[in-house]
Order: structure tokens, then C-alpha cells, then sequence
């Protein structure tokens, strides 16, 4: 799709590659942008400027935070005992958006995948076994992709752990195979969380 203006053609084309996004959208969206005044459009981007360079991941739990540790971790009334695992951040405002867990959260930053080339040692599992054995933590949470990947990852954490004093649980399988867990409902996923079993009885039924 030529525009027969360069400037026109760059702005689409870097639209388009934003997900979901093809260039007919894109090009609705440029237009868009252009009809608004300078000020307008210098605010848009700025804000995404100023998400890149001041924004951070928690030295504890991987989320995204203006500081060194996210509000979640620093909230006193959050249980220090019990720890969700999630894929990423969106998995994470998910859960929280249910309204059902109390306790902190740690963001692998993916899950397992061999056809991705993505290992363990590209996780942060490493991180989230210190953090178990150095805040005694008594519960950690499994709330991984219902995939094939979700359930390698899960596997491996399961193993990797077991000879730590901590219980492993999973989120009920209400969840269809292959759902993503931030297009799941607050109900079916907040039910999912409260239903959750131990994960070992999961491995040898």
C-alpha cells in the first residue's frame, strides 16, 4: 500500500507493526493522530517516552514499577507467605482484577518453549526459588497458560522445587486447554484461583 508520501508511509508502517494492528487500522489511526493540534500529539508520545525511560521491573517480583519495588510487594495487608506464578504481566492484572488473591506475585517473563528457543535459564525461576527459600515461603501457586508450554513450565518448576519445604498448587483446570488467562472472565478465573489443588496429586492421577 503506497501513501506517495514517505512521511505518511513511515508513521502506517510503524503503526501496523504494533499487534493486531494491520495497515488499513493503522492508517485510520495516523489520520487520526494528524488531525489532532501539535500539543496533542507531542503529549501521546511523550507518555509512551516517558513509560520507556522511567518505568521499571520490582527487584522482587518482576512486575512493572516506577520504583524499586512495585505497590503490591510494598502493601503491608499482602500475605508474605503465599506467591502466584504468572507468565507475564497482563496473567498478573488479571488475577488481581478478580478481586480473590491477598497474597504477592512473581512474573517469569514467559514460559517454557523449545520451539521459541526459550530454556528455564531464560525464566525467572532461579529468582523465584531464592525468593522461596529466603522469605519462607509456604505456598507458591501455578497460574500458567493451560498449554502445552504452561504445563512443561509447570512440570519443571514442580521439580526443580521439591526438595523445598513448600506447598505447590494449581489452578483448577475449569480453564480450557490453551486459554490465555487474560481473556478469561473475573469469575471463572477468580473461581479457578479459589478452587486450586496441590499440584503432585495433578502429576500422578
Amino acid at each position: 500500500m503506497d501513501f506517495k508520501s514517505k512521511l505518511l508511509n513511515d508513521a502506517v508502517e510503524q503503526m501496523s507493526s504494533l499487534p493486531g494492528v494491520g495497515k488499513r487500522s493503522a492508517l485510520r489511526l495516523v489520520l487520526f493522530l494528524l488531525d489532532q493540534t501539535e500539543k496533542e500529539v507531542k503529549d501521546f508520545s511523550n507518555s509512551f517516552l516517558n513509560l520507556k525511560e522511567h518505568l521499571n521491573f520490582c527487584e522482587e517480583c518482576f512486575h512493572i514499577t516506577e520504583q524499586k519495588k512495585c505497590e503490591i510487594c510494598k502493601n503491608p495487608s499482602r500475605s508474605n507467605e503465599i506467591i502466584c506464578v504468572v507468565q507475564d504481566i497482563r496473567d498478573l492484572l488479571a488475577i488481581e482484577s478478580t478481586g480473590q488473591f491477598y497474597g504477592k506475585y512473581h512474573v517469569l517473563g514467559g514460559v517454557i518453549s523449545p520451539m521459541e528457543g526459550i530454556g528455564p535459564s531464560d525464566l525467572k525461576i532461579n529468582q523465584l526459588k531464592n525468593r522461596i527459600i529466603e522469605k519462607g515461603i509456604k505456598e507458591i501457586i501455578l497460574a500458567l497458560p493451560a498449554t502445552m508450554e504452561g504445563d512443561t513450565t509447570n512440570f519443571y518448576i514442580f521439580r526443580k522445587f521439591q526438595e523445598l519445604n513448600v506447598k505447590i498448587t494449581l489452578i483448577s483446570r475449569g480453564i480450557g486447554v490453551g486459554n490465555q488467562l487474560e481473556y478469561i472472565d473475573e469469575l471463572t478465573l477468580g473461581k479457578s484461583l479459589l478452587e486450586r489443588s496441590i499440584y503432585k496429586s495433578n502429576i500422578h492421577n
